[in-house]
């Protein structure tokens, strides 16, 4: 089972030698085990180098595991060159939004005039969406486990299970107000006992301060998580566009050390990083 992230921020892309290191592209990571069509989860900007890296003389067939309709999380939609080719199909499920309204049909709103050159139903390719909630479904051989959990408007978490191995994935992940540590029920069943866990940690204490109702957590509360859930790993994950590679690494190495201390390995994601969970 390899997990690759093309995308590793949060909010928007950024760029400049200062976060060259761990990349400016906004969140996108692909799952991909033998013989099957790869998994992604999310379409931020990081989708298009994905796109890039695929081979060009077979149509593109794969899922999308979407967290929440955020721009940062569907801006590299319209630019993933291999739906630009007649018989390619993604299928993404997202979560049921609140108002009613289908996931197609807030996406159809979101990429399409003015907003947007064209529609997404000019591209060659076929685009299906799948409104999902608290489920469980299957994804060729990979089980997988959404749930709701916090954040700003609808928001899905999920779990990838395949041949013993298993990936959480909490892009977006709202902490108590507070600043307090505490979890919902369908959150820590994500997190569970997981060999590595993708996971929200945007902010320092200083900024959750001021931004305690933003939708995002403390780096220190991911590995609280981590280790309260019992995971084998932990990648830091949606890095605020602000970051510094050097801030990162500080953040990471403090980060890594309170992990030692509980038993998980923490590390910051970055893009072009591969981690291989064996069977």
């Amino acid at each position: 089972m390899s997990v690759t992230f093309h995308g590793v921020r949060g909010s928007t892309p950024c760029h400049g030698d200062a976060c060259a290191r761990y990349g400016g592209n906004t969140s996108c990571v692909s799952v991909e085990v033998p013989g099957e069509p790869p998994i992604l989860l999310d379409l931020g900007t990081g989708l298009r180098y994905f796109g890039l890296g695929r081979p060009a003389d077979e149509p593109f067939v794969g899922t999308c595991l979407l967290t929440h309709l955020h721009w940062d999380h569907i801006q590299g939609l319209p630019f993933f060159t291999p739906l630009l080719r007649p018989g390619a199909r993604l299928d993404v499920y997202a979560p049921a939004q609140d108002d009613g309204r289908t996931v197609r049909e807030v996406m159809d709103a979101s990429i399409n005039p003015p907003l947007f050159p064209i529609g997404l139903e000019a591209l060659p390719g076929t685009i299906e969406f799948h409104d999902v909630s608290d489920s469980t479904f299957q994804v060729g051989s990979v089980a997988v486990t959404a749930r709701r959990i916090p954040h700003v408007g609808p928001t899905n978490g999920y779990r990838l299970e395949w041949n013993g191995r298993s990936i959480a994935y909490l892009s977006d992940h709202q902490q108590p107000h507070d600043g307090s540590f505490g979890v919902t029920e369908g959150a820590l069943e994500l997190c569970r006992d997981v060999d590595l866990l993708i996971h929200d940690a945007q902010y320092t204490g200083d900024e959750f301060a001021v931004k305690s109702t933003w939708g995002h957590c403390m780096v220190d509360y991911a590995v609280w998580l981590a280790g309260h859930a019992g995971a084998e790993r932990l990648a830091l994950f949606h890095h605020d566009p602000g970051r510094e590679d050097a801030q990162v690494d500080e953040l990471a190495s403090a980060a890594a050390a309170c992990g030692r201390a509980k038993g998980i390995e923490v590390f910051a994601a970055r893009e072009g990083l591969t981690v291989v969970l064996d069977a």
